[in-house]
């Protein structure tokens, strides 16, 4: 037969992205991915290294600055709810452009108010377009690589977040002094804007959420045949998901989906590990410039040692990305483990500044690389029809420690406590999270064993897999 008269054919998309070779589609949407995320950890930690230069404008107190950082990540905790929700009703692509334009118009406000009020507000909405983001472009990039490696890419663009974390502090140290904290906000939203239009032009929608949904034939077989040339995939063929059973694609999302069977466990489980690590990554990001100030560094140096605990932890983030592909969870937990002792050190040990940077160095690398590693899995357990869902209602859950945090660290300044002595109460995080890993972990040994057909299955490393490099 002639290929131009072929029949429509039944395509396995999940096949298809499975056998996969590394290709230019899909390298381009993680370096896109990685380039959103960049502007989004520029924009939600730029907030603690101008909080110096806001704490002298407005006259803010501790428990004042408290609360504006606390704005933000609530703001960041019903973001991730709303636009996870949106994401898997309407799609990725529209909701991550939806997200990126919303944070860049909502940081050039935030440059633009003239009060602590309305600073806190315009914090609160770029909390939300903040929170929504990365619970989007991990289901996007997820529902696109081979399982072996879905942990490892996702560590890959939140790299993004943690650089532009990094970057954030330098640029505020050569901008805010000469022309003033407002300029480093209306630097970030401009440069954000910028990325809408790339982003409108490039980024694509899931072929696997696609075809879940049964939408856009021509865009699945586009994307297709971008992944595997040879293909010769049709708008005519048909696409399906035998992974995905229907009911999980035929009804609108309940919270309840996210405790049927064995995720009941997962899900509790992450959701308590990520509370512990962003009590913990909060808590530095927010009070970590002016606590170190309180310490005995200068405000230069505690700038630069804000931002470089998080370059240790992007090390960390990608020594850890491919044993928690072959591992799990398990492979996360070491890193809390460390953190506890360190923690414990810097807040009773009489050690000079140079030590206690050193120490700062290592057990927030440790901090970071468990935030970096909860990112990877939040969402790998979770069917694509819910994927978004549920990486969405990790993330918001997450704000729990997030939102606390800045507070909580906001009333123990107040009072009398010695700086130090508050990280040994911080050390209570990462054992929160180790032990939520250690069970996380046990219990996917567990659905890995006694696999339930009926369900979701868990993400297995086949052997021939696991002895790839990556």
């Amino acid at each position: 037969m002639h290929e131009a008269a072929r029949s429509p054919v039944d395509i396995d998309v999940a096949e298809v992205i499975e056998r996969q070779r590394p290709n230019g589609f899909v390298i381009r949407l993680i370096l896109l991915s990685w380039t959103v995320t960049f502007f989004d950890g520029f924009d939600m930690l730029l907030i603690s290294f101008v909080a110096p230069y806001i704490r002298e404008e407005y006259g803010a107190d501790a428990v004042t600055l408290g609360q504006l950082f606390a704005c933000g990540t609530f703001g960041a905790m019903l973001g991730g709810i709303a636009f996870g929700w949106l994401g898997d009703r309407f799609g990725r692509r529209p909701m991550i452009i939806a997200s990126v334009a919303a944070f860049g118009l909502s940081s050039i406000a935030i440059a633009l108010v003239g009060s602590m009020s309305a600073l806190m507000v315009a914090r609160f909405v770029n909390g939300i377009t903040l929170g929504g983001l990365m619970p989007l472009a991990w289901a996007l990039n997820i529902e696109y690589v081979p399982t072996r490696f879905r942990a490892t890419v996702v560590t890959v663009i939140m790299l993004g977040y943690t650089l532009g974390g990094v970057i954030a502090g330098p640029v505020t140290v050569w901008m805010a002094p000469s022309m003033g904290w407002q300029s480093v906000f209306l630097f970030s939203g401009l440069a954000t804007l910028l990325l809408v239009a790339l982003l409108l032009a490039t980024l694509p929608e899931s072929a696997r959420y696609l075809a879940v949904k049964n939408r856009s034939p021509e865009r699945i077989a586009k994307a297709l045949n971008a992944i595997e040339p040879g293909l010769g995939a049709r708008a005519s063929d048909r696409f399906g998901v035998p992974d995905e059973t229907p009911a999980e694609s035929a009804h609108a999302f309940r919270l309840s989906d996210l405790f049927k069977g064995h995720l009941r466990q997962i899900t509790l489980l992450i959701w308590l590990a990520y509370i512990g690590t962003s009590m913990a990554i909060f808590f530095k990001s927010s009070w970590g410039p002016i606590l170190f100030e309180e310490v005995g560094f200068t405000r230069t140096q505690a700038a630069m040692i804000t931002s470089a605990s998080s370059v240790a932890g992007a090390v960390a983030g990608l020594v850890l990305m491919r044993f928690t592909d072959r591992f799990g969870p398990i492979a996360i937990a070491v890193y809390p483990v460390v953190a506890i002792p360190l923690l414990l050190l810097m807040g009773l040990a009489d050690i000079g500044l140079a030590a206690f940077a050193a120490l700062t160095l290592v057990s927030m690398a440790m901090i970071s690389g468990t935030h970096v590693g909860m990112h990877s899995i939040s969402g790998i357990f979770y069917p694509s029809a819910i994927r978004a869902n549920g990486a969405g209602w990790a993330t918001s859950i997450a704000k729990i420690g997030s939102i606390s945090a800045p507070l909580i660290g906001g009333y123990l300044l107040a009072t009398s406590i010695a700086p130090r002595l508050l990280f040994v109460l911080l050390a209570a995080t990462p054992a929160l999270s180790a032990v939520a890993l250690l069970l996380l972990g046990r219990q996917q040994r567990r659905m890995r064993a006694a696999p339930d057909a009926a369900l979701p299955p868990i993400p297995a490393i086949p052997p021939a897999a696991a002895g790839q490099s990556s």
